[in-house]
């Protein structure tokens, strides 16, 4: 962005992960979690192999539907949220840019309400700092509209159409022709809320296990015998020599990056490809961190949001 052109020189690269000091004073503070220990099969109703915010999620909300089955999570890593779901912008988006009807934009408002309350409930510390999206060249004006009528449609809370001169109301040292006020919009450490996912699900019985690495999953076979038999638990997943066979009745794969890997290992379709892309942030070094307040983006031209103007 033109107005920030002068502020990056002030930025120092951030190393893969950003340590939200201002939210935790650490970027998420790690539970102890088991490792799966002998060669005996475990049994459980429902694995889901991924610790990452989706996997945890998605085995909390399966304890919250169904708390009478056994559910556990496999993370192969040796804590949760180690990839994507720890390194990440820490945003709480408010639905801005999605397709009015969508489920992304219905689920994307929704989501952020559902957040926030979890965040208060479980003392999980966020900041609701707002986000500017700013208009530097006028042929960005009518794009910035078509965002804001976007955001409208998708009844994003409080959306606001500020002019440049108010721009220095929410942050004193960026200038625009105008701007987008999104005043919900906020950061949180989603590597935290992962962890308060996991434990919000061992409190309900569920069972994590890291140090996990999925190499096989499938259908069992026949018993020792050749003979065929009832199987309650047909799914059998594997790792490495030294752990144990899990067996259950369903498997759900939130494997993030490797979700076409498991895919695979399952006998299902690769595809849709995943291709991966690595990213890096910057932070402003102390003493010129008075220069951003909150969340300033541009406004998208022929990268990232051009479908919504073609």
């Amino acid at each position: 962005m033109a107005s920030l052109s002068a502020v990056l020189s002030s930025f120092t690269p951030l190393a893969r992960r950003r340590t939200w000091s201002c939210l935790s004073g650490v970027l998420h503070q790690q539970r102890q979690v088991s490792n799966a220990q002998g060669t005996a099969p475990m049994q459980f109703d429902l694995v889901v192999v991924g610790g990452g915010i989706v996997g945890c999620a998605t085995a909390r909300q399966m304890k919250i539907a169904h708390p009478n089955i056994s559910v556990a999570v496999v993370e192969k890593e040796n804590i949760l949220a180690p990839h994507q779901s720890g390194h990440n912008s820490g945003v709480v988006h408010a639905g801005i840019y999605y397709l009015p009807g969508s489920l992304k934009a219905k689920l994307c408002v929704q989501g952020m309400q559902l957040a926030y309350e979890y965040f208060d409930k479980h003392k999980i510390p966020y900041k609701k700092i707002g986000k500017l999206i700013v208009a530097v060249e006028q042929i960005e004006v009518a794009r910035l509209q078509a965002i804001f009528e976007r955001a409208t449609k998708n009844e994003c809370k409080d959306i606001e159409m500020i002019s440049g001169d108010r721009i220095k109301d929410y942050e004193p040292y960026c200038k625009g022709l105008q701007a987008l006020w999104s005043p919900h919009t906020g950061i949180v450490d989603w590597g935290l809320v992962t962890n308060s996912f996991a434990e919000n699900f061992e409190e309900r019985g569920g069972k994590v296990f890291i140090n996990y690495p999925v190499q096989s999953l499938g259908l069992a076979g026949e018993s020792g015998d050749g003979k065929q038999r009832e199987n309650t638990h047909p799914v059998a997943i594997g790792s490495t020599v030294n752990l144990p066979q899990l067996r259950c009745k369903w498997v759900i794969t939130c494997a993030g990056l490797q979700a076409d890997r498991i895919s695979e290992l399952s006998g299902c379709s690769p595809l849709p490809k995943i291709v991966p892309f690595r990213g890096e942030y910057l932070m402003l070094k102390p003493e010129k961190r008075y220069l951003v307040k909150g969340n300033i983006y541009p406004v998208s031209g022929f990268t990232g949001l051009q479908s919504l103007f073609a």
